[in-house]
C-alpha cells in the first residue's frame, strides 16, 4: 500500500494500542518503497509534535530504508530536543550498519544514563561486533572530562562489551587505579571476569579479591567468571531443572519483605510456586532468581550448584541500594552477567520461565539464547492494559504519547512481550472472560492460530497458610496478633467497634492505594462505617513510587491525624503475618475492630489477584477490578463486587455493598462459598502441577530437537 498510505494508517487506528500494532505495517512498506520520497514522509511524521506515536514509528520505519538520506535524519535525531525522538533513534540504529558519525552522540547518551542510555549502550554494543575498534576509541575517548562516578563506569561497562585489546587495557588500568572511584573500578572488574583469562588479568582480579570491601566483593565474583568452568548435568541426576526469575524484589524463603518497595505477590507467588513444584508436581529443582548484593551472590553459589533435590534461591548482584524496576533498564548488562555465573553454576537447566516485560526479562531472554535453554513465558496484557486505561482516562494521547513514553517506556515493553510471545517454546496466559479477545485486541496475539503453544493456567495460592490463620483467629490469641492489636489501639475508642477495609499491595500508583483513601475518605457514610487499614510500602525510607503514593495520601488524610480518623498504614508485613490480619478482619478483635470486615483490591490493572485470592480463602468478601482476571473468580453480589476502580464513587460504592454483604443474613453462607471455591480451583498445588506438565512437554521437545540437529 505504500509508505504514504501506511501513514494515513497509522494516523487514523482507533486506538493507540491499534497504531503500535499498524507500525510494523508501516516499517514494511517503508523497507519496500526506500528512496527520498519514502525518507521525506518519514522525517516530515518523525517531527510532528502533535501525533508523537506516528512520529515513533517513523523513526524506526527510518532504520528500515537503506538510504543515505535516512541515515543523515536519523543522526540529526539523535541531537533533537525532544528526549523521546533521541532515544528511539539510538534505538533503530541498532538495526542498520555502524555509522561513524553517530557514535558521539550514542556515547553522550551513555554518560546521560537512564533507559536512553541503555539504549544506547545495546547500539554500540551490536556495532562493536563489526566495527570494535573504532566504537572503543570512541567510548575510551568520552571518559575525557567525564568526572561522575555513576557516568564513568556506564562507559567502562560499554568498553567492556567490546572485544579487542583496546578495552582489555582500559579496563586492566581502571580495575588497579586507587584513585578511581568504587563504581568505575567495580564495572571494570566485572567487565575482566567476561573475557578471556590470562595470566595477568588473574593476579591483578585475585589481589583485589583478597580486600573486605565491596570491590573484593566483586572480584571474587569475576575470579570465579574466569576461573571455574560451567558445571554439566550430574551423570546420576535425572530430574527436571527449572529457573524462574522475578529481578525487582528480595525474594526470602520467608517472605519477609512483601509489599515493600516492588515485593508485591509475584515474589509470593514464585516462593509457593517453587516450594510446591518440588514438593507435589515432580520437579528435581527449582531456581529462583532475584536481586541482592555481590557478596549474597557469591553466597548462593554453593546451593545453586548443588546436585541434590530443593528450592534453590539465587542473587542476581547489584551495586547500591534497591531500585524500581522503571529505573533498572541501566542495569541490563549486571543482570545478564549474574544470570549467565548462576545458570552456569547449576549445570543443565531444562526450562527457564519469564513473566513482566522488565528488564530482568529482556536480560534472561539474551542469556537463555546463548545457552539454548528453552522458555517459557506468561503473556500478559502488560503494558497494554495500562496504556487503554490512560487512554481511556484521557492522560494518555497520540499528541503527548512519546513524552509518556519517555517515562513509562511503552513501546519497549509491549515490543519486548510481542518478541517474547513469538519467540517462547510455550506461553501462559492468565485466565480471563473475554481471554482471545483480549490477547487479540490489547497484545495483537491471535491464540487460535496455535493453540498447541499456549497454556492457561490459574494462579494458586498456599491454602494452608490461611487454614493456620484461620485457626489462629478462631482461637484469639493475643500473642499472635500483637502487633495488629497494637495498630489497632491506636484507633480513636469511638472506632474500635468498627469493622476494617483492608488492602494489601505495594504503594504504587497501578495499585490505586491512594485512590482507595480518596474514595474512602470522601464518603462520610462510609468513613462511619469501617476503618481502613492499608498494608504495604516502606514508611520509613519509602522508594520513589512509594513517596508519591504516601505523599497523595497525605493530601487527603494527613499522617498525624491518620489513626485519628480511621486510617491506618501499617507498612510492609511478612505474608504470615498478613494472612493473620485478613482472618483477623473477617472474624474480628475483641474491642478493637469488629467481625465482617472486607478486602478492597483498587488496582488499575489486576491480571490475576493472588492477594485477592488469599483474601477470598479466608472467607472475606472483595471489592475488585472490574477488568482482568479477577472477573474470572469473583461472582458479584455473592462472593464480591466487581468495581471500576478509576471512579472513587464506584469504588465507594462497592465497599459500601461488600460490607452490606458481609455483615447481612447471608454473609456466612457466602464467606463459606468463597473459600471452597478458592480452595477447589486455586490451590498452588494445581498450577504447579499444571506448570510442571508445561515444562516436561518443552523440555522433551527441546531435547528432541537437540538430538535431531545432532544427527
Amino acid at each position: 500500500m505504500g509508505t504514504h498510505t501506511a501513514l494515513d494508517s497509522m494516523r487514523q487506528a482507533e486506538s493507540i494500542l491499534a497504531g503500535i500494532r499498524s507500525a510494523d505495517d508501516l516499517t514494511i512498506e517503508a523497507s519496500r518503497d526506500g528512496g527520498s520520497r519514502a525518507v521525506r514522509l518519514l522525517a516530515q511524521a518523525a517531527l510532528d509534535p502533535t501525533d508523537q506515536l506516528t512520529a515513533i514509528a517513523a523513526v524506526h520505519s527510518l532504520a528500515q530504508v537503506f538510504d543515505e538520506a535516512a541515515d543523515e535524519v536519523l543522526v540529526a535525531l539523535l541531537e533533537h530536543d525532544a528526549a523521546f525522538l533521541r532515544e528511539h533513534a539510538a534505538w533503530a540504529f541498532g538495526t542498520r550498519l555502524p555509522r561513524f558519525d553517530a557514535v558521539g552522540g550514542l556515547v553522550r547518551m551513555v554518560v546521560g544514563g537512564g533507559f536512553s542510555g541503555m539504549i544506547a549502550q545495546r547500539t554500540l554494543e551490536q556495532w562493536a561486533a563489526s566495527a570494535p575498534e573504532h566504537v572503543a576509541l570512541a567510548v575510551e575517548g568520552g571518559m575525557l572530562g567525564v568526572a561522575d562516578p555513576g557516568a564513568r563506569a556506564r562507559l567502562v561497562e560499554t568498553i567492556g562489551l567490546i572485544a579487542g585489546r583496546i578495552p582489555q587495557r582500559l579496563l586492566r588500568r581502571i580495575a588497579g587505579d586507587a584513585a578511581e572511584a568504587l563504581e568505575p573500578r567495580a564495572a571494570a572488574v566485572a567487565a575482566l571476569g567476561d573475557r578471556p583469562a590470562s595470566d595477568a588479568v588473574i593476579t591483578l582480579v585475585s589481589d583485589l579479591a583478597r580486600g573486605d570491601d565491596e570491590l573484593a566483593d566483586v572480584a571474587r565474583l569475576a575470579l570465579l567468571d574466569l576461573t571455574v568452568p560451567a558445571y554439566p548435568r550430574a551423570p546420576w541426576s535425572r530430574g527436571q531443572t527449572v529457573a524462574q526469575l522475578f529481578l525487582h524484589a528480595d525474594i526470602d524463603r520467608e517472605l519477609s519483605q512483601v509489599g515493600a518497595g516492588d515485593n508485591g505477590g509475584i515474589a509470593t507467588l514464585l516462593v509457593r510456586l517453587g516450594d510446591s513444584l518440588v514438593a507435589d508436581a515432580g520437579v528435581d529443582r527449582v531456581l529462583t532468581l532475584s536481586r541482592g548484593g555481590p557478596a549474597d551472590a557469591l553466597a548462593c553459589l554453593p546451593e545453586v550448584s548443588s546436585t541434590l533435590p530443593g528450592h534453590a534461591f539465587a542473587t542476581v548482584p547489584f551495586l547500591g541500594a534497591p531500585i524500581s524496576s522503571a529505573d533498572s533498564w541501566p542495569r541490563r548488562v549486571a543482570v545478564q552477567r549474574g544470570i549467565r555465573r548462576i545458570l552456569r553454576a547449576a549445570g543443565t537447566v531444562d526450562v527457564m520461565h519469564l513473566r513482566m516485560a522488565d528488564v530482568g526479562t529482556l536480560a534472561a531472554s539474551t542469556v537463555a539464547r546463548e545457552l539454548e535453554i528453552p522458555v517459557v513465558f506468561t503473556v500478559a496484557p502488560d503494558p497494554h492494559s495500562v496504556i487503554s486505561a490512560m487512554e481511556g482516562a484521557g492522560s494518555l494521547t497520540r499528541a503527548n504519547f512519546g513524552a509518556v513514553d519517555e517515562v513509562e517506556h511503552f513501546w519497549f515493553r509491549a515490543r519486548l512481550v510481542q518478541r517474547l510471545a513469538a519467540d517462547a517454546a510455550r506461553t501462559v496466559l492468565f485466565p480471563r472472560p473475554e481471554l482471545e479477545r483480549d490477547m487479540r485486541e490489547l497484545v495483537g496475539i491471535d491464540i487460535t492460530a496455535h493453540p498447541e503453544r499456549h497454556s492457561v493456567v490459574a494462579e494458586g495460592i498456599d491454602l494452608t497458610v490461611i487454614e493456620r490463620s484461620v485457626a489462629a483467629a478462631l482461637t484469639a490469641d493475643p500473642a499472635d496478633f500483637a502487633d495488629l492489636d497494637a495498630l489497632l489501639e491506636t484507633l480513636p475508642p469511638h472506632r474500635r467497634h468498627l469493622p476494617l477495609a483492608v488492602t494489601v499491595g505495594r504503594l504504587h500508583r497501578v495499585k490505586g492505594m491512594a485512590t482507595l483513601v480518596q474514595a474512602w475518605a470522601a464518603d462520610a457514610a462510609l468513613r462511619e462505617r469501617c476503618n481502613l487499614l492499608i498494608v504495604g510500602g516502606d514508611l520509613v525510607t519509602p522508594s520513589v513510587d512509594e513517596r508519591g503514593q504516601l505523599d497523595l495520601i497525605d493530601a487527603v488524610v494527613p499522617r498525624a491525624a491518620a489513626s485519628d480518623n480511621g486510617l491506618l498504614l501499617a507498612g510492609h508485613r511478612a505474608n504470615d503475618s498478613v494472612a493473620r490480619w485478613l482472618a483477623a478482619t473477617r472474624h474480628g478483635r475483641p474491642g478493637l475492630a469488629a467481625p465482617n470486615g472486607v478486602y478492597v483490591c483498587a488496582s488499575m490493572k489486576e491480571e490475576f489477584g493472588i492477594a485477592l485470592l488469599e483474601a477470598m480463602a479466608t472467607g472475606l468478601t472483595v471489592v475488585a477490578p472490574d477488568k482482568g482476571g479477577p472477573a474470572t473468580y469473583v461472582e458479584a453480589g455473592t462472593t464480591g463486587f466487581l468495581v471500576n476502580t478509576s471512579s472513587t464513587t464506584a469504588l465507594a460504592g462497592g465497599i459500601r455493598e461488600a460490607l452490606d454483604l458481609a455483615a447481612g443474613p447471608f454473609g456466612e453462607e457466602f464467606a463459606e462459598k468463597a473459600a471452597d471455591m478458592v480452595a477447589g480451583t486455586f490451590a498452588i498445588q494445581a498450577m504447579a502441577s499444571t506448570l510442571a506438565d508445561v515444562y516436561s512437554s518443552v523440555a522433551e521437545a527441546h531435547a528432541l530437537d537437540l538430538a535431531l540437529s545432532a544427527s
